[in-house]
């Protein structure tokens, strides 16, 4: 029996069970998603955590009596006659939906005494439901994701095959919690969020310092592109030809200058072309590599905000490459070599590829969207990758092939894309001019790597627990003198190397264990520990971070150490 097929089962089980816990509890949905299941209510009081061992004892009691679950249907007004009856007024507004879709029956599940609006699948009978389940937290929900309707308690669940498979999720949950990168970002001093301006986050010094090692990485590898910047507002005229008034209007901030409207900018795409445009180009000029850190604004209702990973104001390591038909091939492998590249710098050694294709809301021609989805193919073909189709997945311009990694603890994250797009060449009407002396189109490649960096930064610190590598790590060489006596020469070697390293002096005012604790609380790489024979013989004990280790060092040795873990960025 396939899993989420008992886990939605569950589902209902637990609604039996909240049943029968608050008799008069109004149910909303109740869905398996990944890894388990949720379900909403409407109740007469908030729940508690210790209300979750009480219900789950009761699905086990339900599950122990093997109840069947037998389907029936009933045609809509016979199905709102029923539900009126038992006051079910959120399942009725369902059924409304339905009608409103031209459906002319519904079906409803029962097992025992409890029964449910549902289409089904289910098990044949509870008793063949896992036991391998857990009830995990109880969160708010707006009825149908609306803020202007009433807010429901949802119950989330986990759900297992089997008892091994439980017992490993669980304790990836917990080895999560110790990597929170929320947690960390304020432990490490990165970044901070505050009510004066929620969902936009607020950087510290250290955090700027990953971060400028990020940008400084990024440059680093894409020497044969252009670095530009475009403006951060632009008028609503620009977003109207390039389609996103029309298909992303809902999340763009706007405002208005001189009585005319602008849009605070979603995406880069746009002031690149605007670039492009500036000047006629040739086609020995192709093909033309852009790239852009761009400051975009997006709407995120507050509900969705969680960290770095969901915020209404990012930088997006944006590139746009123009190039003619017959380059397109050939730039899209460099790219995907380039994403690969990058992120095995970082330890993601693992990276699964989807080709996301047309959606419902889209703009261009069936067979520019043809040519873009051939083109990709291609591209992957070429470079001998397996790769997963995600039907309707694509952007509203254009296909795209997106970028799966997993980090230390194996969740998969999206972060880079790679969009081949032949519609806003044509909405902008962009041009060359071809060996023939003729006006051609470019093809215009869309293509991130980090994504966005603030959630890629989050990302990084939960991959890492706040260790980052010696070549990221925003506090990169602590000087510990153990006395009083060895801080002259704690400062000299502080300021040898404070003009190449992030280095502090932790002075003596502490005792040295816990000035040992304090840098590997703030997971220091290398602690340089000076005293009686470190100044006498002027050399130095090194301690590292990663194992604990400590050993006796040479200056330049040391200082050759360095080099190597930055110049390869181990």
């Amino acid at each position: 029996m396939k899993i989420e097929i008992q886990r939605h089962s569950l589902a209902h089980v637990l609604a039996a069970a909240v049943l029968e816990m608050f008799p008069e509890a109004k149910l909303g949905i109740g869905p398996n998603i990944e890894n388990g299941f949720y379900y909403d209510f409407d109740l007469p009081r908030t729940l508690q955590p210790e209300d979750l061992p009480l219900l789950q004892k009761k699905m086990m009691k339900i599950i122990s009596q093997a109840q069947k679950f037998e389907k029936y249907t009933e045609p809509l007004d016979q199905a709102t006659a029923f539900l009126k009856e038992v006051k079910q007024d959120y399942k009725i507004e369902l059924i409304q939906d339905l009608k409103n879709q031209g459906e002319k029956e519904v079906g409803f599940y029962k097992n025992g005494s409890f029964v449910d609006l549902c289409k089904g699948q289910h098990v044949e009978h509870t008793g063949q439901l896992t036991k391998n389940f857990k009830l995990m937290k109880i969160a708010g929900a707006y009825w149908k994701g609306d803020s202007s309707r009433p807010m429901l308690q949802r119950i989330y669940a986990v759900a297992f095959a089997t008892k091994q498979e439980l017992k490993d999720y669980l304790k990836m949950l917990e080895e999560a919690k110790k990597r929170d990168h929320k947690l960390l970002g304020k432990k490490l001093d990165l970044f901070s969020f505050h009510e004066e301006g929620q969902g936009f986050p607020f950087f510290h010094n250290k955090g700027m310092r990953i971060i400028n090692k990020l940008l400084e990485y990024w440059r680093f590898e894409h020497k044969n592109y252009e670095e530009i910047r475009t403006p951060i507002i632009l008028n609503r005229q620009l977003w109207e030809k390039s389609g996103h008034w029309q298909n992303y209007k809902e999340n763009m901030y706007t405002t208005n200058i001189d009585e005319v409207e602008h849009a605070i900018k979603p995406m880069n795409c746009p002031g690149g072309i605007i670039i492009y445009k500036n000047k006629e180009h040739s086609y020995r000029d192709l093909p033309i590599r852009s790239g852009e850190f761009g400051l975009v604004h997006r709407h995120e209702l507050s509900g969705v905000l969680n960290g770095l990973f969901r915020v209404r104001n990012f930088v997006q390591d944006d590139a746009h490459i123009f190039c003619r038909p017959n380059q397109i091939k050939d730039e899209l492998v460099g790219v995907i070599n380039l994403i690969l590249k990058m992120y095995d710098t970082f330890g993601f050694k693992k990276v699964d590829i989807y080709l996301s294709t047309r959606p419902e809301k889209s703009v261009g021609s069936d067979q520019n969207w043809e040519m873009a989805e051939n083109g990709l193919k291609e591209a992957l073909k070429e470079k001998k990758i397996d790769y997963i189709v995600n039907e309707g997945d694509g952007a509203f311009y254009g296909p795209k092939i997106d970028f799966i990694i997993y980090d230390a603890l194996n969740r998969e994250w999206q972060c880079a894309t790679v969009q081949l797009d032949f519609n806003l060449p044509e909405r902008f009407e962009l041009e060359y001019i071809e060996s023939d002396g003729k006006k051609h189109r470019p093809v215009m490649i869309h293509r991130v790597i980090y994504g966005a960096l603030e959630r890629f930064l989050g990302i990084l610190i939960e991959h890492y627990a706040g260790a980052f590598p010696f070549w990221l790590a925003p506090i990169q060489v602590v000087i510990l003198p153990v006395a009083e006596v060895h801080e002259d020469y704690a400062q000299d070697l502080y300021k040898k190397w404070k003009q190449d390293y992030f280095v502090e002096v932790y002075d003596s005012s502490l005792s040295l264990g816990k000035r040992i604790r304090q840098a590997e609380l703030q997971k220091i790489p290398l602690m340089v520990i000076v005293g009686d024979k470190e100044l006498q013989e002027k050399n130095i004990a090194v301690r590292k971070y990663v194992d604990k280790s400590q050993q006796s060092m040479e200056i330049k040795e040391l200082e050759k150490l360095i080099k190597n873990l930055t110049k390869n960025r181990q």
